[in-house]
């Protein structure tokens, strides 16, 4: 293992990148309360030598530090910095497969940023991109993170059932599409892929993978990464009980570009927003609602019709409808510049409506 990819960098190996995350915290009394602990205080090269017995026969890793933060405090320029290196190590012939440790908290905007941004050239280069993390600390009585290491390296390297490029993520014994990931849980160990499509990575599911090669046929062309500076502002609300106009009102005039509406039920919002909405609409805000529930689709004009510049995120998360408002309306952006009308609804769509795996 190497933090050098020069010292073999014409040796087929897997690039291990590291983002933190609680795989990479600290307890500071491990054996009395494993749970109260620093995220992203140990580098990606110690993780990788804490497994290296274990590390399959033959499999080369060269691993690079991208950040060693608790994933809470993601940003976007470091979305950039990744997708970037990601890009970079596809299109290198001497890298196999890619595994990149991350915390799990924003684990999902990751997933879905990495599928809309590599995903299409993952699977035209035959590589996996897989994305694993821990609920416990590093130093833990029964810490999740060296299995989920292990399992990620293997399914990096190895050709399981014919599983095909692309970005995915693996969890507690279990793999998914990277872009299904939703933390539903606040400490199980399988959070991340708790309620997702998912299959056992030692036992590929058939009805699974038929899922996987659905959506990597329907994704055709991958969207630009924004350059640092250049990410659309887009905030989350939330509707709820007693929900007031001013929530959506303080956005109009602050340059927001962009505003994902967690609804209840099926993700209708409260009546108090319909006007500062409307408002917000004439300024061009781009509106995608969803639903606060966490599971369960947002379908088109339902409850009510989507008035012009509002759109429904189908499976989409409020985390991941962000992240694909944010890819929409920068894809737009350049797409106006290279003298293709297009707008960001014409983007969101091809992400919304992507095979749904069950």
């Amino acid at each position: 293992m190497s933090s050098n990819p020069l010292i073999i960098e014409k040796t087929p190996h897997i690039l291990v990148l590291g983002m933190g995350g609680t795989i990479a915290g600290l307890a500071s009394k491990p054996e009395e309360n494993p749970l109260q602990y620093q995220a992203g205080q140990v580098g990606v090269d110690t993780l990788l030598n804490h497994i290296q017995s274990a590390i399959p026969q033959g499999v080369a890793l060269v691993s690079k530090q991208i950040a060693n933060i608790n994933s809470r405090n993601l940003d976007e320029s470091l979305l950039t910095t990744l997708g970037l290196a990601v890009q970079e190590a596809l299109n290198d012939q001497a890298v196999k497969g890619i595994v990149i440790t991350h915390g799990t908290d924003t684990m999902e905007e990751t997933g879905l940023f990495l599928q809309l941004t590599c995903g299409k050239q993952a699977l035209t280069q035959k590589k996996r991109v897989i994305l694993t993390g821990a609920m416990l600390p590093s130093n833990a009585p029964g810490a999740d993170g060296p299995s989920n290491l292990l399992d990620a390296l293997r399914w990096a390297s190895t050709a399981i059932d014919n599983c095909p490029g692309g970005i995915f993520a693996v969890m507690d014994g279990r793999g998914c599409m990277a872009m299904d990931l939703a933390k539903r849980h606040a400490t199980a160990l399988n959070a991340p892929i708790q309620n997702s499509p998912s299959s056992s990575v030692s036992l590929i599911n058939l009805s699974w993978l038929s899922g996987v090669k659905a959506v990597g046929a329907a994704w055709t062309e991958d969207l630009p990464i924004p350059g640092e500076g250049e990410w659309p502002w887009v905030e989350i609300l939330t509707s709820h009980a007693g929900a007031r106009p001013q929530t959506v009102g303080q956005w109009l005039g602050s340059g927001v570009q962009g505003l994902v509406l967690a609804g209840s039920g099926s993700g209708g919002f409260h009546d108090a927003w319909i006007t500062p909405l409307e408002k917000a609409a004439s300024q061009g805000i781009a509106q995608v609602r969803t639903t606060r529930t966490g599971a369960g689709a947002t379908l088109a004009n339902i409850p009510e019709l989507d008035p012009s510049g509002r759109m429904a995120a189908g499976t989409l998360s409020a985390p991941r409808a962000r992240i694909a408002l944010q890819m929409a309306l920068n894809a737009a952006k350049q797409a106006n510049l290279a003298g293709k009308p297009l707008t960001w609804q014409d983007f969101f769509a091809r992400i919304a409506d992507l095979p749904e795996i069950r």
